[in-house]
């Protein structure tokens, strides 16, 4: 009876499993580190700019909602791809195109709503609501890492990209439940 000895680029692989658990590792990382920085630094307690918003609260609303829009096209572009959006047949070329470019902008666009999260207002305390907004900015961060990172993982499972995109959406679906639809219901504050 003879045995084979596994080469070892065989015996370094790491399984599918293994692969997924280290990039939500990863993305737990992030997460936690941006949450420790909100969490220590001071807040400056106003805006650094608002893009022609009146507020920055306005400013954190609409930006949040646009990008809010532009994950909802992701989410549609994704499905498309991957022959899961009914009734649509295979995606053209172009839908590749727009999925990386909306992902790409609803990122941008989600950055200075996240500055002016951390930096002008810092870890929130005055409300159930504030803290878990502020923990599922910190873990919109991390899932987003995680995505993009498992967008070139070698043996990521054929689950995995679908499920990492899922908690993407998932958590800025929730990051602005828990900001701008508040700000947008809340009465007396003006909207522009």
């Amino acid at each position: 009876m003879s045995t084979a000895v596994p080469r070892p680029a065989e015996r370094a692989a790491l399984s599918p499993s293994t692969v997924f658990a280290g990039l939500i590792l990863i993305g737990a990382a992030v997460a936690v580190s941006i949450g420790a920085y909100a969490k220590l630094h001071t807040p400056a307690g106003k805006p650094l700019f608002t893009l022609g918003f009146s507020g920055m609260l306005q400013m954190k609303a609409w930006l949040t909602t646009l990008a809010l829009v532009l994950v909802i096209v992701q989410l549609l572009t994704a499905t498309w791809m991957w022959g899961k959006l009914p009734g649509a047949g295979s995606a053209p070329t172009w839908a590749v195109i727009l999925h990386r470019w909306s992902g790409a902008v609803a990122f941008i666009v989600t950055l200075p709503v996240a500055f002016h999260c951390i930096w002008s207002l810092g870890w929130g305390v005055g409300s159930t609501r504030a803290v878990v907004h502020g923990e599922l900015g910190c873990a919109f961060y991390g899932a987003y890492a995680a995505k993009m990172l498992g967008l070139r993982a070698p043996r990521l499972p054929g689950w995995g990209l679908p499920v990492l995109g899922g908690l993407v959406f998932a958590t800025l679906v929730l990051v602005w439940a828990t900001a701008a639809l508040w700000f947008f219901t809340k009465s007396g504050i003006p909207l522009t």
